[in-house]
């Protein structure tokens, strides 16, 4: 099926645009009233009971929500929901390398993806060693129902149930076949995404089988190919993002002033340079922001000094995103397996078994190389080099290899199993539940990268060489000639014309210096559990039965990451990272208690208490003990009333405790620079510049030494991030929550819901930005001061940034939502559903003697997120309707001008965000969703639709630019996108 005809696509636009006024989005409902429940278990419970009412709020996404979507991916289903922030592993194409980009994940509150639990069927999950649970690996077309429970769970689950648990329940009891298939692409032909899936079962009198298989394909997406991303900080500022090290080969000229004997040069800021005073830039007259490199002009020959003009212009300059991807390119294929068989009605055995790989593939721009590419391996230009222009040792040289740009290969195999004995005997008139059983997962990792340099190969091909007889550059002299060859191994050597640019460069010697580096990582998690539930007594005055659940777990968790040895040991330009190698165990057992008190009494229709605590025991930290009360309670039969208070708490991972930290090159800014730092308005951070020698003057630079215009640029110098800490203890946190569902009776089919959350974590495991570290520091926390400067320049060029316990995070604000399922009339059935939350704060201190810094309302903390969904249906007809809405936020000013700094006046009052140099309002944005569906007689049903169907485009967010290819929030929509599905029951 080809959908990239215009003809298809107008003809899908024709259809959703026709039936938009009939239809609504299928939206996900919150189960915001009382539930009845036959003896089963609830997400948040471990107790299985009859007439259980949940005492948090539970949001419920079912498989005709997630066909409807027109979404492959559970992580981008789980995007739509108000209460997720922006995935920090998104799919675009970022200048890290860690395994989890190409996943897809879950962060519930902003409060990061490794602070919610992914369960699938009530069980952990596979995750990375960073805590991180890549949602991609479930295939949707497998999924009977998504929970999200928006409240801590650790007294029930144990670790990282900080921010919330997400429950996947896969298909079981499926009787027959059902084959699927779903292709969609984005407005502009791009982005195309390709998902079929096949799901067959049958149910016989004691047992049952259901086996699945799917296949999920997104193409990329490229930066350049639109406006909006086609430059780092959007179309507005084309110029402010290029990068100083370009194409062509720049070189500091090592000779003594005056060597040439002629001639002055204006630079591009207007400065007089003469020879020996600063950098050399071949005449490439290309203009390097439009991407285009034709290698032609009065400077083709690099080895010419008078081919050279001073300084670095802005055509010099390199405009990055030209190679970037702004969505990676993944493809996954998954198998499923769920069986059952009962030995009689009291003993059972069920087990799941799955598989999944994913393959993804993202692009970053040309290595931006210099001679000290690695501070602790430079690589010089030799002065007896056939191609140096000066004939001197040249120890001071740029160019980006933009002929071979960094492509990263992720393999990303996932394994599951959990197998359990259940059982059921009653004690008395109570019913009692048993099971018994283990759960098995691993995340195995193979990492493939090329396009860094090895630097082993090009020290050689920078080295010594000379014109042979055959009239062919060769390595070495003409007295000691080194054979041609590009294997490093075998003793051969390629010349490098590094100073030529891309037109210079020749098959042969981008293969020579060409790196192939390898990494593995594996996790691997073994988890022995017993649990039982059941009724104890029955409360006096007919209040319920007592019931209890209890349960001992055994979990331990191993694994390593091992890096490519040549780029570890620094030889290459990948970033440099040590292995991590770890594991560790737990022993836990836990209580829950359901006490219900009063029953069908005057403003006591309904009052129940439940109450858990559970008890961990880790050989790596010790023990922790954390409860949770909550209560349930209805004054009248259309009003409840619940209410949570918990302790929760999250282990340090492996990679937070065992990490061998990496070399990173990151995006900050620097507090001293008179005009995007702090130190302006900041007494404290004046003082340091100060006494620094920073005077009111300074300004950070990049690597041709020229100013920075945007807010945050990359370091010059390899910092160090990511060093496990041994001593981490856990994070710790305080969950309350109350709220109250209204199910008027004079209404049927009405029910709102209203619920305040405060989530508070102390002890918090960070590794936080460079730009957080510098700001902390100049703020007075001393503990932050990792950093030195350069002494000439008065540059950050080393900052360490590891991982520590430091300071506190905390979140608050209220959830709505409301559901209304209309009578039924002659034109059909309606129903409404709405998802909204209202950020009051989200806030951050680095310490307990520091203030607070609240984000809410900045940059990706918009202080409203709504869904709204409107349904129908008559016959074999329906549609949907769905609206989508991001509240508006302060960015970053970018500059002084009205259009990028349109509240120049208003004082920031975090130090953490920026110290209070105005703010750039951006307004509130909403995208419209529709589709349509058609329930065909043979048993088929055919679905098409369009997400964000009037083509809105997003704010530029300049907070957004952190090691990204754009400046666009990646929650956010770039491009209408349009889907068909069809799928056929047998």
């Amino acid at each position: 099926m080809n959908f990239k005809s215009n003809k298809l696509r107008d003809a899908v636009i024709v259809a959703l645009v026709a039936s938009a006024a009939a239809g609504g989005t299928a939206q996900a409902q919150e189960a915001t009233g009382a539930t009845n429940l036959d003896r089963i278990q609830v997400t948040g419970s471990r107790i299985r009971s009859v007439d259980v009412e949940t005492a948090q709020p539970i949001f419920t996404v079912s498989s005709e929500d997630i066909k409807k979507s027109g979404l492959v991916s559970v992580g981008d289903i789980l995007q739509n929901l108000s209460v997720s922030g922006t995935q920090n592993f998104s799919k675009a194409a970022v200048l890290t390398s860690n395994p989890e980009q190409g996943g897809q994940y879950v962060n519930l509150y902003n409060l990061n993806e490794n602070r919610t639990l992914v369960l699938v069927n009530g069980k952990r999950w596979t995750s990375s060693l960073a805590g991180y649970t890549d949602l991609s690996t479930i295939p949707s077309a497998l999924i009977e129902r998504i929970e999200v429970l928006k409240d801590g769970a650790s007294a029930i689950y144990g670790s990282d149930a900080v921010a919330g648990v997400v429950n996947i329940i896969m298909r079981s009891n499926f009787e027959g076949a059902e084959a699927s298939a779903l292709i969609g692409q984005n407005g502009r032909g791009d982005g195309q995404k390709q998902s079929y899936s096949f799901t067959a079962g049958t149910t016989g009198e004691r047992a049952s089988i259901v086996f699945g298989a799917s296949y999920t394909k997104e193409d990329p997406v490229w930066a350049k190919d639109r406006e909006l991303t086609r430059y780092t900080y959007g179309p507005n500022h084309p110029f402010s993002g290029l990068s100083a090290t370009g194409p062509w080969g720049r070189f500091t000229d090592p000779r003594p002033e005056g060597t040439l004997g002629a001639g002055n040069y204006i630079n591009d800021d207007g400065d007089i340079v003469g020879p020996g005073e600063g950098d050399w830039t071949p005449n490439m007259q290309v203009l390097n922001h439009t991407g285009t490199f034709d290698g032609v002009g009065t400077g083709s020959d690099s080895r010419n000094i008078a081919n050279y003009h001073a300084g670095v212009t802005r055509d010099d300059r390199f405009n990055s995103t030209q190679q970037m991807m702004l969505q990676q390119e993944s493809e996954t294929k998954s198998i499923f397996t769920s069986v059952g068989y009962e030995f009689n009605p009291n003993i059972s055995f069920k087990s799941t078994v799955m598989y999944s790989e994913r393959d993804s593939t993202r692009q970053v721009a040309g290595y931006p190389l210099s001679a000290n590419a690695q501070p602790t391996y430079p690589v010089y230009i030799s002065a007896d080099s056939y191609y140096n222009p000066v004939g001197v040792e040249i120890t001071d040289w740029y160019r980006r290899t933009v002929e071979i740009p960094r492509v990263s290969q992720n393999n990303v195999k996932s394994y599951h199993f959990d197998g359990a004995f259940e059982g059921a005997f009653d004690v008395g008139s109570h019913g009692w539940n048993w099971d018994v059983g283990m759960n098995y997962n691993k995340f195995d990792v193979t990492q493939i990268s090329t396009g860094n340099i090895n630097l082993l190969a090009l020290e050689k091909a920078l080295g010594p060489s000379f014109l042979n007889s055959q009239g062919v550059v060769q390595c070495g002299s003409a007295l000691s000639p080194i054979a041609l060859g590009t294997s490093l191994s075998a003793g051969q050597c390629t010349p490098f014309n590094i100073l030529g640019g891309p037109s210079a460069s020749t098959a042969d010697a981008l293969k020579y210096v060409n790196t192939i580096s390898q990494a593995t990582q594996q996790s691997v998690s073994k988890q022995y559990f017993a649990n039982i539930t059941g009724g104890l007594f029955d409360m006096p005055g007919g209040a319920g039965e007592f019931a209890f659940a209890a349960g001992v777990e055994h979990r331990t968790v191993e694994g390593y990451d091992y890096p490519d040895q040549l780029s570890a040991a620094g030889y290459t330009t990948d970033l440099a990272a040590g292995a991590t190698s770890g594991r560790y165990k737990t022993d836990e057992v836990y209580l829950e208690l359901m006490i219900p008190v009063l029953k069908d009494l005057p403003f006591a229709k309904e009052l129940s208490f439940d109450v858990a605590s559970r008890y961990s025991d880790y050989d790596r930290f010790g023990d922790t003990t954390n409860s949770k009360f909550s209560l349930t309670w209805k004054p009248v039969e259309d009003l409840l009333v619940r209410a949570t208070y918990g302790k929760g708490f999250r282990a340090p991972t492996l990679d937070d405790t065992f990490g061998g930290g990496s070399q990173t090159f990151d995006y900050f800014t620097d507090p001293c620079d008179v005009d995007l730092g702090i130190r302006s308005g900041n007494a404290a951070a004046a003082a340091r510049c100060n006494s620094e020698g920073l005077g009111p003057n300074f300004h950070q630079t990049d690597s041709a030494g020229v100013p920075v215009e945007a807010r945050e640029s990359q370091s010059t110098a390899p910092f160090q991030a990511g060093v496990g800490n041994a001593e981490l203890e856990p994070e710790y946190s305080k969950t309350r929550t109350v709220g109250l569902v209204f199910s008027p009776r004079w209404v049927q089919g009405l029910d709102f819901s209203l619920d305040w959350y405060k989530i508070t974590i102390d002890n918090v495991i960070t590794a936080v930005s460079a730009t957080y570290v510098l700001q902390q520091c100049y703020n007075g926390v001393e503990s932050f001061c990792n950093y030195t400067r350069d002494a000439a320049s008065g540059q950050v060029v080393s900052l360490s940034r590891g991982n520590t316990n430091l300071g506190s995070l905390e979140t608050e604000g209220y959830n709505f939502g409301a559901n209304y399922r209309l009578p039924e009339f002659a034109v059909g059935q309606f129903s409404v559903h709405l998802d909204s939350n209202y950020l009051v704060a989200y806030r951050q201190k680095s310490d307990a003697t520091a203030e607070w810094d609240n984000y809410a309302g900045y940059w990706n903390f918009p202080r409203v997120r709504a869904t709204l969904g409107v349904n129908w249906a008559k016959g074999d007809l329906s549609a949907q309707w769905n609206m989508r809405y991001y509240g508006g936020y302060r960015d970053f000013c970018f500059d002084g001008s009205a259009q990028e700094c349109n509240d120049p006046t208003y004082l920031t009052p975090n130090g953490g965000w920026g110290g209070g140099e105005g703010a750039n309002k951006k307004g509130s944005i909403s995208y419209q969703d529709v589709s349509v569906s058609w329930a065909a007689p043979w048993n088929g049903t055919v679905t098409v639709g369009a997400r964000n169907i009037f083509n809105k485009q997003p704010p530029q967010s300049y907070s957004q630019t952190n090691n990204s290819s754009s400046s666009i929030d990646p929650m956010l929509d770039f491009d209408r996108y349009f889907f068909m599905q069809y799928t056929q029951r047998f």
